[in-house]
């Protein structure tokens, strides 16, 4: 458990809102949804680079808040007819702590690659 990172209480993580953790030069977007599922992203809108991290939350989208792209928590990927992805993170909870994988996930970022 090693590569696994304690960042915050289950709790603390507002339903329909999001947390940012800071780690050197990356910024990660933790969400927590209605249905108390945890995602986490990088920071960053594939568009223009806005703060994901202070859109709106529904189902298992976020809303950039400013210019309303979507992006789906679960693949990092732009919603039609939106083209971008960003990184996604592995997140966990176990006993009312939230644990994050920093090293991105292996699909999201083959798959922002191919629109690089």
């Amino acid at each position: 458990m090693s590569d696994w990172i304690a960042i915050a209480k289950f709790e603390d993580l507002p339903r329909l809102g999001a947390r940012v953790v800071q780690f050197d030069t990356v910024r990660v977007a933790v969400f927590r949804t209605s249905s108390d599922e945890v995602f986490a992203v990088k920071d960053a809108c594939p568009h223009r680079g806005g703060p994901l991290s202070q859109g709106i939350v529904h189902g298992k989208l976020v809303t950039c808040p400013l210019h309303n792209w979507r992006i789906d928590l679960t693949s990092g990927e732009a919603v039609q007819p939106d083209r971008g992805c960003v990184h996604t993170y592995q997140t966990r909870v176990e006993a009312g702590q939230v644990y994050l994988r920093l090293a991105a996930s292996k699909s999201a970022a083959e798959s922002c690659a191919s629109h690089a």
